[in-house]
């Protein structure tokens, strides 16, 4: 049997220095969270030993899902999109989180028991979920270890700004290192660990570059 002539082209590109059209912008529904509007909307709220800003956020997303029909568990009237979730700098100040400021927090299991009821929201919905987490500024590993296990697949940058080996010569060529800790494994109740170690990054004018 004769091999295939056609040849593909691996990976995805997408241009940096583009931004979305206003059009574009304007037809697509979308939802916010900012925080200090939503602590001035309703007194100051705690439960299970998590704090108010982490409930607030579960309570917006948890009636997204539900008000838009991404349940799951519901029949889809019609075809839906996922619905796709960014989280910014989750266990920072930002949130009202100490554990980034302090070695014994007022509230360690904030984060975690946090990521526990997300993760229960996503398995019971039509929906995805990217988190950034200020790892270089949480200094207690046992709270990394429980937020990589709770995670799907965990992904780290190491810029080589103010380190040695922003000099070294065997990485001129790149802006740092890529880390991957954990990638999905489907069915299975671990998760895999790429074997993949040497992934380095560069950012240049249009992309975003991983070799």
């Amino acid at each position: 049997q004769a091999s295939p002539t056609s040849s593909t082209k691996f990976g995805h590109y997408y241009d940096v220095s583009k931004t979305m059209s206003p059009e574009l912008f304007q037809s697509i529904k979308w939802h916010s969270f900012y925080l200090a509007e939503e602590l001035s909307l309703q007194p100051k709220m705690k439960t299970c030993n998590m704090n108010s800003a982490y409930t607030r956020l579960l309570q917006s997303i948890q009636r997204i899902i539900y008000q838009e029909g991404f349940d799951g568990s519901d029949p889809q009237k019609k075809q839906k999109n996922i619905l796709r979730i960014g989280i910014q700098s989750l266990g920072s100040m930002l949130w009202g989180d100490d554990i980034c400021s302090s070695d014994t927090p007022e509230e360690i299991h904030s984060l975690t028991k946090f990521l526990y009821v997300l993760r229960g929201l996503l398995r019971k919905s039509l929906s995805a979920c990217i988190i950034t987490v200020p790892a270089h500024l949480i200094q207690n590993k046992a709270i990394m270890e429980r937020v990589t296990n709770l995670s799907d697949m965990v992904v780290g940058l190491e810029s080589f700004i103010g380190s040695e080996r922003e000099t070294n010569p065997l990485y001129k060529d790149y802006h740092g290192l890529v880390h991957v800790h954990q990638i999905p494994r489907l069915n299975s109740l671990i998760c895999d660990v790429s074997d993949t170690k040497d992934l380095a990054f560069r950012l240049k004018r249009k992309l975003f570059t991983i070799e």
